[in-house]
């Protein structure tokens, strides 16, 4: 891949007997989510707009590696005919190591339950700073949480 080593791309998959577009709606909706993985996100509080639409603007206070952090993102695109899914940072925690921080999430149909793919995109300060992989692991562990949550019904 041709980038500056400032910019990357984090790419994690889970598998989830969720269905797709249920799990996408979840985490579109992402209310839900604190109320799947308390330990890991403490709250999800919607600031703007509508749960589930584009420039929606969300805050989200989260444990990583065991230290809160907030973030403010706003929904940059949603597909719900093919199950994609974008948050932008525009404040919090994680602008303080990165420029520019996005998370992708796609949830593909596989059987009767679902592929989940998150690419996290990002830019990073400086040299430095390491890649959010805990973030990755944030974010599909919390995904995997749901998928188990959707299921349990």
């Amino acid at each position: 891949m041709a980038q500056s080593s400032l910019s990357g791309k984090l790419q994690g998959e889970i598998e989830t007997k969720a269905p797709a577009g249920k799990l996408h709606d979840a985490i579109c909706k992402a209310y839900l989510i604190a109320k799947v993985c308390p330990e890991k996100i403490k709250s999800v509080d919607l600031q703007k707009g509508h749960w589930g639409t584009v420039g929606s603007i969300i805050t989200w206070n989260y444990l990583i590696e065991g230290k809160p952090e907030i973030s403010k993102t706003v929904t940059e695109a949603i597909d719900y005919d093919n199950k994609t899914l974008t948050f932008k940072s525009i404040e919090g925690d994680i602008l303080k190591y990165y420029k520019s921080f996005k998370h992708n999430m796609q949830a593909i149909p596989n059987g009767e339950g679902s592929l989940v793919r998150w690419t996290l995109e990002y830019e990073k300060l400086n040299d430095d700073i390491p890649d959010p992989n805990s973030m990755l692991d944030l974010v599909t562990s919390s995904c995997k949480d749901v998928g188990a949550y959707l299921t349990r019904a």
